[in-house]
């Protein structure tokens, strides 16, 4: 065998032995398509109109993207946060009921509020991340 055949077959394993081993590699991952807002949130929601309480404070829990109620207050918390933070989120408690929109950041979001019951009443919303 010849030099010139020799340096040609190394070539070739190696090049074979690039791309199995490239195949061995995992995949690489697509980037994320967002931030994760899961964890627990606490929400303060001030009125600004309207006869409704001047505030009211409530746990929120993210799972997925949806929210929940994640304390003992006897009120339905529904909505979602989509990957880019923007909020649409809906309370109802006995004949009163609300929805809500806004947008969270890392640790604190903030939005607006709007709702029914003893007259109409609408409001802001803040939020802080507490785990």
């Amino acid at each position: 065998m010849t030099y010139l055949r020799v340096c040609t077959r190394a070539r070739g394993l190696l090049v074979a032995t690039a791309l199995a081993g490239a195949a061995a590699l995992p995949a690489p991952r697509p980037a994320d398509a967002g931030p994760s807002y899961d964890g627990l949130w606490s929400v303060v929601i001030v009125t600004k109109s309207g006869q409704c309480d001047a505030a009211y404070r409530y746990p929120v829990r993210i799972t997925n993207g949806s929210l929940v109620n994640a304390g003992s207050a006897p009120i339905n918390i529904s909505g979602k946060v989509a990957k880019n933070g923007a909020v649409i989120v809906s309370v109802n408690a006995g004949d009163k009921s609300a929805t809500g929109k806004g947008r969270l950041g890392g640790t604190s979001g903030a939005g607006s509020w709007s709702g029914n019951g003893n007259g109409a009443c609408s409001g802001i919303w803040e939020a802080e991340r507490r785990g």
